[in-house]
């Protein structure tokens, strides 16, 4: 695509067009720009379009945008999620040399909404090529800043100082690799001492202004902001570790830090919140960098330590009164934290400073403000995941509790006397006046909750801040047992959020007297209490005794079963909780616990797969609709096994619902879909019913397996199909079209291993009569994968494959079909494959048929293998049966699997209650120690002495002794 004016007048037309309200146009220009940025040059001449002063500054605003967003897709593209999709065309070389030659100059030439859109195009060109392959850009920025800085031009110096930070950013996230080191050493080279010239000139700057006092606030505004950027480029550049240079110009830095904290800009400050935003965003950046010496540098740090501490104890003071702070509160704590932490935590011994830390630090930042309740009811689901356990460090309630757990660490005595005493006063408070002081019994709930220690490994949480179950009766029950679900929704939530922590504390009896009222509470109209509720019970229903037996069984659940799933699918109804993920994972546990007699399961398929319906037309919430499937495979799971004769009628209320997400296309279900189709096929009994034919059908079709996050499904399905209904295989070519999917899927290393079950199904399930005919080609596709492109997984498979076919169908078809194809391959396999990798196998069920069916072909295959085959084998046979698995395993280099590719779609997911039960072919051997001693006994006595050599020359010694401990258990011997 050339310049001229054409290229312009059309590009033009295509950006006004995007900005138009009507639907047509729109979708005509975002067509055309899609086909021209196929062609070569096109990102070149939109950058000249936004570069062009006598275009509209709209127009050149959205050519900024679409410019960043095709260097995103282009400059480095991403292979397409699906095999299917066409990869997009790379921007080339020369044409990158060219933008990368413009895109500098231009950024500080722009507007700055446009500026701030090339500023983030650069920053994705420099992801990929800097340093290394954009060497001038670090030069070209550094000569600009000082032009900039000289010329006072602060606008566009802090456009350059951004785009340095987001260059630099990378080595705050990356692993520490020699590479990531060798660019942060050429960052450091070039940029550490211009970075520390812009800082400190900045610095002469704002105090000139502020002496003078004529400093004028939207001057000061980008002096302010210009240090908040170099203090977050001097944070990237030290957090791998304190370089040489910055050591040497501490002082420097620490001086201008530690007036940031403590002096006052009026002008700004006092003005409105935005000014003191601006200031706080460079405190809170000072904070981070302090935070950062303090855990990396602390010798070197501890000069500056005391005053420091000084003066973040007293913004915070300042700070914690005022809701508009958050960032800058949650950064100061968070380095209070780290000093209370490391040895210098005699800083907060005294008892006055731990008083002062309590009253003017932790408690106002617990205590509920106005922007909590707003988001309680505005953002159920944001408040959620701040309030959940650990999942809220970065809010101020939660990083106030963690000061105190720091502080806990070396004075824990004194902590725990201090909160007991606040903890009292918040609920004296609140006795003397419920309704207006109610915030106050919140705060005490949640510093109990927060301030909880959980214990290594498991759930159980423990305090010594109050007696959990006088506390639980005094202050919890009362709000659980409130009669109206509606009133002080907060305090609620907090009670149910107490019962949910301390649950495995709580005696079972005062729990259950305690379990209605939460389900009442599934009737509550605030989304966050119907949540926790069902969160609550959720949780309970997990609780161990003794680590193995639930603590509440399906007889605690029947008298109130009924409410409770109805309670359960009404608040799917409520606003908001259509997709409410903790409902439904209740639903889901409930059913995984219950007794589920003929009405529940009726009216739970009933509203399960009215949710299935809503939820196809527009599928938003992966973990809802996860949750939403794990409770229809546990219900056809738990109530079809117990009632047969629910089958039929789950088939005609599911079917309907399952065929739309297949003819809808809705990718997302289809894993989904497939795994219930299959546990429904499992189910029935032969002949499966014509409906399910049909499905098989679509199912051979070779479209349905070209997506990979459907392949582990698809081929639950056949294994499914294949067990029901081997009649119908062979009927039609299905067989045909079955091993043309074994041997696509052989094929890759991402899905040979289901490659293997489908193949295995079949081996299993069809007569040798019926599979003669087509085991060459079978054969063929197995010693293609043998020669090119052979792993671990694949050779333990091949040994199992070969295992089943030889119990199956016995070792002469083995052998026979084996050479047919090639020569005395059968020996060659044996020996350079099965015997090796014999001792790899893992899994119960793999083992027995493995060890086994080894066993069988020693003794089977005397006039086929040599002895010393045979001896190498039984070696392999002893390792696999007497070595734990960790001792005899290698590790193996994982093979990327499906959908390596992050999205909603891409990957399979496991549904658990719908997995396949494992079948054992051997079910006839109940013990393959006994089998291959009882084996090789009757085998040596045919001719006595032969054995016990063979023994002697191909065993390890420790694999004779455990033969012979073996035969002693047995008390057979091989003679």
């Amino acid at each position: 695509m050339e310049w001229n004016p054409e290229t312009a007048q059309f590009l033009s037309q295509c950006f006004l067009n995007t900005l138009s309200p009507l639907p047509e146009p729109r979708r005509r220009a975002e067509t055309a720009l899609s086909e021209a940025s196929e062609r070569s040059n096109y990102g070149l001449a939109v950058l000249h379009l936004v570069a062009e002063p006598s275009v509209d500054e709209q127009i050149r605003q959205s050519a900024a945008v679409n410019f960043k967003n095709h260097l995103k897709a282009r400059w480095a593209p991403s292979p397409p999620k699906e095999p299917n999709l066409p990869a997009l065309n790379p921007i080339s070389d020369p044409e990158k040399e060219l933008i990368k030659s413009l895109i500098v100059s231009l950024m500080l030439k722009s507007s700055p909404k446009i500026q701030s859109q090339l500023s983030e195009a650069l920053a994705v060109i420099g992801k990929h090529d800097f340093p290394k392959a954009w060497q001038t850009l670090l030069p070209e920025l550094v000569a600009n800043l000082d032009t900039l800085t000289q010329a006072n031009d602060y606008a566009s110096v802090n456009g350059v100082l951004a785009t340095i930070n987001s260059l630099f950013k990378k080595f705050r996230y990356q692993f520490k690799t020699n590479e990531l080191l060798l660019d942060l050493k050429y960052c450091l080279d070039n940029f550490a001492k211009p970075l520390l010239e812009v800082f400190k000139r900045t610095v002469n700057l704002i105090d000139q202004a502020v002496a003078c006092g004529a400093a004028n606030a939207a001057t000061l505004k980008l002096y302010i902001e210009s240090q908040r950027l170099c203090c977050r480029i001097f944070y990237s550049l030290n957090f791998q570790e304190l370089p040489e240079f910055f050591e040497d110009h501490m002082d420097e830095w620490m001086i201008e830090f530690k007036k940031y904290l403590t002096v006052k800009y009026p002008v700004l400050e006092d003005t409105g919140d935005d000014g003191l935003a601006v200031v706080d965003g460079l405190r809170a950046a000072v904070c981070e960098n302090i935070g950062l010496y303090m855990e990396k540098e602390e010798e070197l740090f501890q000069k500056y330590l005391s005053g420091f501490v000084e003066a973040v104890w007293s913004l915070l003071v300042a700070s914690s009164a005022s809701s508009s702070r958050e960032r800058l509160t949650v950064t100061a704590i968070k380095f209070l934290t780290t000093v209370s932490t490391s040895v210098h935590h005699i800083l907060f011994e005294r008892d006055d400073i731990l008083e002062q830390i309590c009253q003017s630090i932790v408690i106002p930042n617990v205590m509920l403000r106005d922007e909590d309740e707003e988001l309680f009811e505005m953002n159920y689901i944001e408040f959620i995941r701040r309030d959940m356990e650990g999942s809220d460090l970065d809010t101020r309630r939660r990083i106030a509790c963690e000061l105190l757990k720091g502080i806990g660490m070396h004075y824990k005595d004194k902590v725990t006397a201090k909160v007991s005493l606040q903890i009292k006063s918040c609920l004296g408070l609140f006795s003397q006046n419920p309704d207006a002081n109610w915030k106050y019994k919140d705060c005490a709930i949640y510093l109990v909750v927060s301030l909880a220690t959980k214990k290594a490994g498991g759930s159980s949480v423990s305090t010594d801040l109050v007696d959990v179950e006088n506390f639980f009766g005094s202050v919890i029950v009362p709000e659980l047992q409130s009669r109206d679900v509606n009133a002080f929704p907060m305090l609620k939530a907090g009670a149910l959020k107490f019962f949910t922590m301390f649950r495995n504390q709580l005696p079972k009896a005062v729990a259950m007297a305690l379990l209605p009222d939460v389900v009442r509470f599934l009737a509550s109209e605030s989304n966050v209490v119907h949540s926790y509720a069902a969160s609550c019970i959720e949780k309970l229903l997990l609780v161990k005794d003794d680590g193995t037996r639930a603590r509440y069984t399906a007889a605690d659940i029947s008298p109130f079963l009924l409410v409770l799933m109805t309670n359960l699918f009404s608040a799917l109804e409520k606003p908001e909780s259509e997709e409410n993920q903790y409902i439904m994972k209740c639903i889901m546990r409930v059913l995984g616990a219950a007794e589920i007699s003929r009405d529940v399961a009726s009216a739970c398929i009933t509203g399960l797969t009215n949710v299935l319906n809503r939820v196809c037309e527009n599928p938003k919430n992966p973990i809802f609709n996860h949750y939403l499937f794990e409770s229809v495979a546990v219900l056809i799971r738990r109530a079809c096994e117990r009632d047969p004769t629910l089958i039929s009628a789950f088939e005609g209320s599911l079917f309907p619902s399952l065929q739309m997400v297949l003819a809808k296309d809705v990718s997302e279900f289809f894993p989904y879909a497939f795994q219930l189709l299959a546990q429904l096929v499992e189910l029935n009994r032969p002949p499966v019913p014509q409906h399910y034919v049909q499905i098989f059908e679509i199912l051979l079709l070779p479209e349905s397996w070209k997506k990979s996050a459907n392949v582990p499904a698809l081929v639950r399905l056949l294994q499914a199909f294949l067990r029901k209904a081997p009649h119908e295989l062979n009927q039609q070519g299905r067989l045909s079209n079955v091993l043309g999917i074994f041997n696509t899927l052989i094929s890759s290393p991402s899905t040979d291993d289901q490659g293997f079950y489908v193949l295995n199904t079949v081996i299993e399930n069809l007569g040798y009569d019926v599979l003669s005919p087509f085991m060459g080609h079978i054969w063929v596709s197995l010693f293609n994968r043998l020669q090119h492109g052979r792993t671990v997984k694949f050779l333990k498979n091949l040994v199992i494959f070969m295992s089943l076919f030889l119990v199956k169908h016995g070792l002469q078809n083995l052998v026979v079909s084996m050479n047919a194809v090639q020569k005395d391959v059968f020996q060659t396999i044996v020996e350079q494959f099965w015997v090796p990798n014999l001792k790899l196998i893992t899994g119960s069920v793999e083992l027995k048929l493995t060890s086994v069916a080894s066993t069988k072909l020693i003794c089977e295959s005397s006039t086929l293998l040599d002895s010393k085959v045979r001896g190498k084998m039984l070696d392999s046979i002893v390792t696999l049966l007497s070595r734990p698995e960790e001792e005899r395993v290698l590790d193996e280099p994982d093979v990327p699997d499906f959908g390596e590719t992050v999205g909603y779609n891409a990957t399979f997911v496991h549904l658990y209650n719908a997995g396949k039960k494992e079948e054992d072919p051997l079910k006839e051997v109940n013990d393959p120690k006994q089998y291959l001693v009882a084996s090789l006994a009757n085998l040596a006595a045919l001719s006595p002495g032969t054995y016990p050599q063979l023994i002697r020359e191909n065993l390890e010694p420790a694999n004779q002794t455990a033969l012979l401990q073996l035969c002693s258990s047995y008390n057979l011997s091989i003679a």
